[in-house]
């Protein structure tokens, strides 16, 4: 191969120019059985180009423990084979409504704010952690003869800070490692986004839905020349839990796609693809102008209302994509592949019995910690899960109330064993009227770290306290339940599972619910969860992650992939224990196609 570079007004590719037609796929939310047939359909829509994101706390959960670090090259590969091109975008940061846009709870836990900055503490975890991915994408340029033929600088820093000598360093970094390829950044079209997130020498992109004109004016303000492209064209949207679903006409989503090729600019869709947020992995955000408002925590479905939807089937949107893609594409398109098969019949899970919350947290959860206050999720290292805050309150003494200050994000509380209220965030009561002496616990759960704006890092748990009146209730023994506990079959098995004898399925009881899924033949499936109410779900050792009666997701994707001819074991982790509606028991999950 040639060189791919960035010319005086255009892309060119072996020196002639060429017109970048990119979506989003991010290997993390596709089973990698299915990531073959996901690049087909990219083709097939029109597309010559693949971009992903790089999360860095899915593939370093604790300082130097790596998990799957070669997947990003994998991926690349099958990219290359299905004949596409690739972006590459490895953050730091990737934002992505995945948890704490990918940073590690490890590093913003002691470093705060000071991420994504010159901060010589995050300078030297950036660097190593580059140093161990960077030659998967080194390896595969497209000088090389790969398919990568630009990599990104950080991802929208002018919507988050202005720290420019942080951005040199990591264009210095990049370069350093070996990348030779073009670099990029990618901002909003806005002059104070443009402006702290840009690096001269370095092509800039705009992210945007409709507008195109608009923006490509705003960014010729900034680059007077080089190629335009618009490199995140939100063509739909992600959803929040309790929220209603998020859709965008095919119609109008086809005639900005129309636009910006009109402009002559490249393009990349966001997302072509979405996928799902397995694992728990799923971000939240802020409310409000500034994001500085009510946490909004992103459903386990990535969907995105994208042109191929989150079974990998093409929807309306699709169809019109391929119209207006077919006009810039150099001969037919190819034909749309044939969906994965699917599951032939529905299967309903036969019961295999439970175990309490406590005793699970007996056998999978981290050490229990004394301290005078309670530590955060990220001081006990706890990045996606649960823990159990348990306070003392002194006695004798009058009932008075009881409330906790600074909670982020969910308790399920109880006293003295009895059940008390569900609080959310921040401020709120557990009891109007409680005597000492008294035991208090707190099932604390983080919804998902913040992904985008200037509350990202902030930390999970109790920030505040636990308060008797006006008093703080100093002495706490907290200890943390981290979800990847429940990925080791051999520490599941040592779970004292009970049976359920003659109660129905579940019986509104919070605590791990085990059962088996008979399945003649595999295919993708949704595993429907009728009357439970929150928690995690596993099949086979593999998250799917949160499911909610809040909604407005209803079911879990399931990849047929994931799934054996035969006995399939499924948990799940239920933390509310009470049932959806009032009256309503739990009932058996159940597999439909």
């Amino acid at each position: 191969m040639g060189e791919f570079v960035v010319g005086e007004r255009n892309f060119e590719r072996d020196g002639r120019p060429m017109r970048l037609l990119s979506g989003a796929l991010h290997y993390f939310r596709v089973h990698e059985a299915q990531w073959g047939h996901r690049l087909a359909m990219l083709r097939a829509m029109g597309l010559n180009c693949v971009e992903t994101y790089v999360p860095w706390n899915l593939h370093e959960p604790r300082p130097g423990v790596h998990r799957d670090p070669e997947a990003l090259g994998r991926f690349l590969d099958a990219a290359r084979a299905a004949g596409l091109l690739a972006l590459v975008r490895p953050g730091p940061y990737i934002c992505a409504e995945w948890e704490n846009g990918g940073l590690p709870h490890w590093l913003t836990g002691p470093l705060g704010r000071r991420v994504r900055t010159r901060d010589a503490e995050f300078l030297r975890a950036v660097d190593a952690w580059f140093g161990r991915l960077l030659p998967q994408v080194v390896a595969r340029q497209y000088d090389r003869g790969g398919p990568v033929v630009m990599v990104q600088a950080e991802n929208e820093y002018g919507s988050y800070g202005s720290d420019r000598e942080y951005l040199a360093h990591m264009v210095d970094l990049l370069r350093g490692l070996g990348v030779s390829v073009p670099l990029f950044t990618s901002d909003g079209p806005e002059d104070h986004m443009l402006t702290g997130g840009s690096v001269p020498g370095v092509l800039a992109t705009a992210n945007f839905g409709s507008g195109a004109r608009e923006a490509f004016a705003a960014l010729r303000r900034h680059q007077p020349g080089g190629p335009l492209m618009c490199m995140e064209f939100w063509c739909g949207w992600f959803s929040h839990w309790g929220d209603a679903s998020v859709a965008r006409s095919s119609g109008d989503a086809a005639d900005a796609l129309r636009e910006i090729l009109e402009c002559g600019a490249s393009v990349n869709v966001y997302m072509a693809h979405g996928g799902t947020n397995f694992g728990g992995w799923a971000g939240a955000n802020r409310s409000g102008e500034l994001h500085d408002g009510v946490l909004q925590p992103t459903v386990t479905s990535y969907d995105y209302d994208a042109p191929i939807d989150e079974r990998g089937h093409p929807t309306e949107k699709f169809r019109r994509f391929r119209e207006v893609l077919a006009a810039y594409a150099p001969g037919p398109l190819p034909e749309v592949p044939v969906p994965p098969p699917v599951l032939a019949a529905p299967v309903r899970a036969e019961s295999g019995g439970w175990a309490p919350l406590t005793d699970v947290l007996e056998v999978l959860g981290g050490p229990e910690v004394a301290s005078g206050v309670p530590p955060t999720f990220e001081e006990l290292d706890v990045d996606r899960g649960v823990v159990r805050y348990r306070f003392e309150v002194p006695g004798p003494r009058g009932p008075l109330p009881l409330r906790v200050a600074g909670l982020r994000d969910l308790a399920v509380t109880y006293v003295d064993g009895a059940r008390g209220p569900t609080l959310c965030e921040e401020d709120a009561e557990i009891g109007a009227a409680v005597s000492g002496p008294a035991t208090v616990e707190l099932w604390v759960e983080s919804l998902g770290r913040v992904n985008y704006g200037p509350r990202l890092g902030e930390p999970k748990g109790i920030r505040g306290g636990v308060l008797h009146e006006r008093q703080y209730l100093h002495g706490v023994r907290a200890r943390g339940l981290r979800l990847d506990a429940l990925e080791d079959a051999a520490a599941v098995r040592r779970v004292p599972f009970r049976v359920y004898g003659d109660r129905p399925f579940g019986s509104g009881q919070p605590g791990l619910h085990r059962a088996t899924l008979s399945v003649p033949s595999p295919g993708d499936a949704a595993l429907e969860l009728s009357g439970w109410t929150r928690g995690f779900a596993w099949v086979n050792g593999f998250c799917l992650g949160r499911y909610w009666a809040a909604g407005p997701q209803r079911t879990l994707f399931v990849p047929g992939s994931v799934l054996r001819p035969g006995a399939n074991e499924l948990l799940l982790l239920e933390l509310e224990g009470a049932p959806a509606l009032e009256g309503e028991r739990a009932e058996a999950p159940r597999l439909v196609p």
